[in-house]
């Protein structure tokens, strides 16, 4: 569950949703170095990726290093690959699309049927099969889903996965997303050296908050997260933040200019919106896609059962857990009145006033956003399509992480789709990329 965080609004009592503490702290509590050898979107391995810290099954704590790295045999640090079958045969243990066998677990078709919950079978990740060597097939030569028939075909943006691509999955029973079911969802990392006395050394990617892809050259976040941040990535079709396994890859691109609205207040968070623009396009995948964006003031209705998505913690304070795999909750919308109300109950006050550039969702006990999750998008479904949605809001802000079954604060993107529209089309990008649904 994303549950929510809680930010300053001239209270010293309500905590803003930034993780702008010292680096060592924040790598010590959620982070965590890949081992050398790089990754899908990275090669060289020059610049280590740092992701949250991976939890068991039961989320009672972190998974030791030990789990994460295959066994290694005494012949000179070979890695031991290893594995034997259900029937005992001996195999090896390769990425499920590298396998032919079609026993229920990979079917020849691509599209695998996985438990995200076995990290005990005969190979170390849920994503590998214990492969006979006659079944293996080379790496350049995947089994990949059959394409759609053409009538099938989507176009636009907005575009939900609900059972994933690429593989199905099953024990997703704690609020884990299918693998690329948001594929508009990205996460901004910054870029930190090493050593504080070495800048130009080696570099790590830290994870600051979520964000979501408008346009191939174009990400919406909320500025709180961004705005003293020197350099900034984003990465798109990330899921298991602990695994290069997916058969489709993370994209890694570099901020290259960022807009923040000019009434951006840190204090109070009004006008929380950036535009980060990259210095070269995504490319559009299976699991990297488009969000669509509301007309200007076109506003969700009240009651409408939406998706916020994101890698936040769990819940708020000590005991909170980032997300190693990308989270979804499904949240109602909250009238704007109705939510002022609500909020005043709180440490708020009664005198309190809620924003006209903020929206709220929520409101159930124990479902809500937290920590971390700040500039995540907050997805509306679009009426009479099936599958397609639109974004409505970002996430802001909220008192703790739905404990009471307070509604948390977003930034309603309607009301600033006028500015996005004149950022945008400023940097010469066409908004109809995100409004065509």
């Amino acid at each position: 569950m994303l549950k929510y965080f809680s930010f300053v609004v001239l209270l010293a009592t309500v905590h803003c949703q930034n993780n702008n503490g010292d680096l060592e702290s924040i790598l010590s509590q959620i982070f965590g170095t890949p081992p050398p050898g790089g990754d899908a979107a990275n090669p060289g391995g020059k610049e280590p990726v740092v992701t949250p810290i991976p939890t068991d099954n039961k989320n009672q704590g972190p998974v030791t290093a030990s789990t994460l790295v295959p066994s290694v045999s005494s012949n000179a640090g070979e890695v031991d690959t290893s594995c034997r079958t259900e029937k005992g045969e001996v195999g090896e243990c390769v990425r499920y699309f590298l396998c032919n066998n079609n026993n229920n677990t990979i079917n020849t078709d691509g599209f695998g049927i996985i438990d995200i919950r076995i990290r005990d079978g005969p190979c170390e990740s849920y994503l590998d099969s214990c492969c006979l060597l006659p079944d293996q097939r080379p790496p350049e030569d995947p089994i990949t889903p059959k394409p759609p028939p053409k009538e099938e075909q989507r176009e636009g943006c907005g575009w939900r996965n609900p059972r994933g691509v690429g593989f199905r999955t099953t024990g997703d029973v704690d609020s884990e997303s299918k693998f690329g079911e948001f594929p508009w969802m990205v996460a901004i990392l910054k870029i930190e050296p090493v050593s504080a006395t070495d800048l130009d050394g080696q570099q790590l990617n830290v994870y600051v908050g979520g964000g979501s892809l408008i346009h191939p050259s174009v990400v919406l976040t909320t500025a709180h997260y961004v705005a003293k941040a020197n350099k900034l990535r984003v990465r798109a079709g990330e899921w298991d933040t602990q695994t290069t396994k997916e058969i489709y890859p993370y994209q890694d691109r570099d901020v290259g200019t960022v807009e923040i609205h000019k009434d951006f207040n840190g204090g109070n968070l009004f006008y929380d919106i950036a535009l980060l623009f990259l210095t070269k396009p995504m490319d559009l995948a299976p699991n990297v896609g488009v969000a669509c964006l509301p007309p200007p003031k076109q506003k969700a209705r009240p009651g409408t059962r939406c998706f916020a998505t994101g890698w936040g913690k769990d819940k708020f304070g000590k005991e909170g857990r980032y997300q190693v795999i990308l989270k979804k909750i499904e949240l109602p919308v909250v009238a704007h009145r109705s939510c002022r109300d609500l909020l005043r109950k709180t440490r708020l006050g009664k005198f309190f006033e809620l924003h006209t550039t903020f929206m709220c969702a929520g409101g159930e006990a124990g479902k809500d956003t937290c920590k971390g999750d700040g500039g995540s998008p907050l997805v509306c479904p679009i009426e009479f399509q099936d599958e397609r949605y639109v974004q409505n809001g970002m996430v802001a802000w909220g008192i703790g992480c739905g404990e009471d079954g307070t509604p948390g604060v977003y930034v309603d993107v309607s009301v600033l789709r006028d500015w996005i529209d004149d950022k945008v089309a400023g940097q010469g990008y066409d908004p109809n990329v995100y409004s065509r649904y």
